[in-house]
């Protein structure tokens, strides 16, 4: 008795699979588009899916655009509170804000975090990644040294600064409020901070980091609101 040889139907395989390409994948493709991260690993696509949720849980004030610049890169600088991912939310409402990504400094560097944050416009808070991004006319969010207090600017860390000094980019300050119980958050942008002297070499990334707590401290007193002295009910108030 000889073995007969079944051959597959190919052809009869791959229009079924042509077919099952243009009902369910073909849809899938227009909604997000294969192009839709930049160079940096932002993906405005992904933001735009998350945008909602973002929005249940953060409703933020933007204030201060007219201070930034409209093509050209800059160093933004905000103060953090514990927990309160004030760069995250400050950079996705400022990027809206201003039709510009704003990339923020302090992505996790392991997954499958890191992935999600690099996609929302993250990059790791390492000095080389913030000056590749200023020298590409990039916005840029760097965060001060989280502190307990919501009106409490933490020390800014110059190593973060010395790329804006190096690309000779301006820095902003960006005050930030945020509630632990509620929705309501605030990010307003300063004028621009302008070095008291020009120098050169490391003491000129110290002085303006100093020069940069100084004006988000300023800001923030600035800002009203429940202060009854105690942290606890402070932080309860205000977030």
């Amino acid at each position: 008795m000889m073995a007969q040889l079944i051959e597959f139907p190919r052809k009869a395989a791959t229009a079924a699979a042509h077919r099952v390409d243009a009902t369910l994948i073909e849809p899938i493709r227009a909604a997000w588009p294969a192009y839709s991260v930049d160079d940096f690993g932002r993906d405005r696509h992904f933001i735009n899916a998350l945008s909602p949720l973002v929005k249940l849980r953060w409703d933020v004030t933007v204030g201060g655009l007219h201070h930034l610049p409209v093509r050209t890169g800059a160093l933004l600088v905000c103060n953090a509170r514990h927990w309160s991912l004030s760069n995250v939310y400050a950079a996705l409402a400022l990027s809206e804000a201003c039709d510009r990504p704003v990339r923020f400094v302090g992505r996790p560097d392991f997954a499958p975090v890191s992935s999600i944050m690099r996609r929302l416009g993250g990059l790791l808070a390492q000095p080389a990644d913030v000056l590749g991004a200023l020298r590409h006319h990039e916005l840029v969010l760097v965060s001060a040294a989280p502190t307990s207090h919501p009106r409490h600017a933490g020390e800014v860390p110059h190593d973060l600064v010395g790329p804006a000094v190096v690309a000779g980019v301006p820095v902003f300050p960006v005050a930030t409020m945020s509630t632990a119980l509620g929705r309501g958050a605030r990010a307003e942008v300063g004028p621009q901070v302008r070095p008291h002297r020009k120098r050169r070499g490391p003491l000129a990334e110290v002085e303006l980091a100093e020069q940069v707590q100084h004006h988000l401290q300023r800001m923030l007193d600035g800002f009203g609101g429940v202060q009854t002295g105690v942290a606890p009910l402070d932080w309860l108030a205000e977030g």
